[in-house]
This record gives structure tokens, sequence and C-alpha cells, in this order.
């Protein structure tokens, strides 16, 4: 099965356990308007490129898909609640978002605030249950995981950062080190949480637990990276949001050049595959995956 292939798979897959989720939650009570804005959220398509490191890193260590996606999904949608939060006017404020309006677009602000709540606490609903895996003890070591990852040490630490530095100032001339920092924590962490994920599900030892959080790390901070390079060479269309909105921001080619960017994201490239060498062919899609995050174009 080809790369695309099996990212599009993991797609479905996972869009497949997220529809079912909030489907249960609506029948469950919860407010048409604020199921209606979730779906909206969580079900509008994307690369669903964190359930794919999941799904992929769980499978190497020889966990099937199925007992794997219950994971995957709720990393989804920490991820999807980050983006609802993240095109907030009073943060980004973005108007678009996978070629769609917005969740405050589509709806409100205030149902947009709501929504993002819902998804992330859907996550950890999603964890605690019987269906993520059998023992309790891995799905309460997910839980802090994910927790750790999407936290103020992790997601929203990094997006303080950013925003600190574009609307404060602060730090007045973000250094590379800074930026990277930032980096890590806003994107990276819930990459390698990710990766992971999927070593914890599978009972992984230290050894190949660290070499796929490395991975995870590094792939995560070259995905910030070409997003950048994109904000800048990118077309609007094909990203399905507005380019040309990282202007101010604290970012590689703001610390250090376009050119040290490029260099950059390339060895971030190499580092990522560096981290699978105790892995064999079957790690390929992971090796793939490196090159669809540097090389795309959306």
């Amino acid at each position: 099965m080809t790369f695309s292939h099996r990212l599009a798979r993991s797609a479905r897959l996972v869009e497949d356990r997220l529809a079912a989720a909030i489907g249960a939650l609506a029948a469950g009570g919860a407010p048409d308007r604020l199921a209606a804005a979730m779906r909206h959220a969580a079900l509008g398509g994307g690369k669903r490129l964190r359930p794919f490191l999941v799904l992929e890193c769980a499978g190497l260590l020889g966990v099937p898909e199925a007992a794997a996606v219950q994971a995957a999904a709720a990393i989804e949608c920490v991820h999807c609640y980050s983006l609802v939060h993240d095109d907030l006017p009073a943060m980004d404020d973005d108007d678009l978002r996978r070629g769609r309006p917005t969740v405050h677009k589509a709806f409100d602000e205030w149902t947009a605030i709501l929504a993002g709540d819902a998804l992330l606490t859907l996550a950890f609903e999603l964890l605690a249950a019987p269906e993520t895996h059998a023992d309790a003890a891995v799905r309460g070591e997910l839980v802090a995981l994910v927790a750790r990852a999407a936290g103020a040490a992790g997601m929203v630490g990094g997006q303080c950062l950013d925003l600190a530095a574009e609307k404060l100032g602060e730090p007045p001339r973000p250094s590379l080190a800074h930026v990277e920092r930032l980096q890590a924590m806003k994107t990276g962490a819930l990459m390698r949480c990710a990766c992971e994920a999927g070593a914890v599900l599978a009972g992984a030892g230290p050894d190949r637990r660290r070499a796929l959080a490395a991975y995870g790390e590094r792939l995560g901070a070259a995905f910030q990276q070409a997003d950048d390079l994109l904000d800048i060479e990118g077309e609007a269309a094909a990203m399905g949001k507005a380019t040309g909105k990282d202007e101010g921001k604290a970012t590689v080619v703001s610390a250090a050049g376009l050119d040290a960017a490029r260099a950059r994201l390339a060895a971030l490239e190499r580092e990522a595959v560096a981290a699978l060498a105790g892995f064999g062919p079957e790690a390929d899609a992971l090796r793939e995956a490196a090159a669809f995050v540097v090389r795309r174009n959306a």
C-alpha cells in the first residue's frame, strides 16, 4: 500500500470513530448546536497526520489498527480543539480552515470556544474508555501523556509564547533558540505524543519508545517549519487557508532568514529518518511521512 493510501485509510478510520463519538454525545444530551460545531471542526477533512502516526507507530510494534484507533481519534480531538481556538479573533483571527469557514465564522465565537472545550474533554473521555486498552494502567499513562503534550509545558504553552511574541513583542527579537523552543511546544509536543502513544499501546521498551519520541519531535519541528515556509511561498487555494499571516510572528524565517530555514528543514527530515535507524523496512511509512511533511504544498 502506498503512503498516500495508508494516510487516506487511517483518516477514514479515525473520521468514522470521531463521527461515532460525537454522535454518541449528541444522543446523550449534548445540544444540537454544540454537536454541529464539533462536527464542523472535527469532520472537515485535513491530513490527519497525528492519528496516522499513532496507528503507524502502534502497528510497527505489533498493535492492530482496530486496537489503536481510539487513541488515535483522541489525539486528533486535541488537535482539532487547538485549531478551533487558534482561529479565534483573540488569537490568529483566521476566517478559513481546510478551505471552509472557521468554526467561529460558521457559527459564532462563543460556540467555537465551547466546541473546542468539548473536543478537548472528549479526547480524555475516549482515552479513559476500556476500548482504548484493556489495562487501566495503560489508559492512565496515555491520559497523562496527552495531558502533558497538550498543556502548559506543551501545546498551550507554545501558543502562549507565540502570541506573546506577536502581540506583546516579548521578547523583542526572538532568537532562533526561542523560536525552536516555541515550536517544539506548540507543534512538536503533540506529534511526539502521537508517536509515543503507539509505543505505550504496544508496551514497548524504553529504547523503542525513545526512538519513536525522537522521530515525532523532529517531525513536529519539520512540520511547523514547512508551515512557516508555506506561509511565504504557498498558495492559499492549495492550503485551504490564508497565507502571509506570519508577518510579525516568531518563526525560523524571521529569526534566521529564508535560506537558513530551508536548510534547517532539510536537516530536520534527515534527523527524523535517522531516529528510525533501529527499525527495518516496516518503518518505511514513517520515513515517507517525513518526506511528505517537508515537501507538501498544503
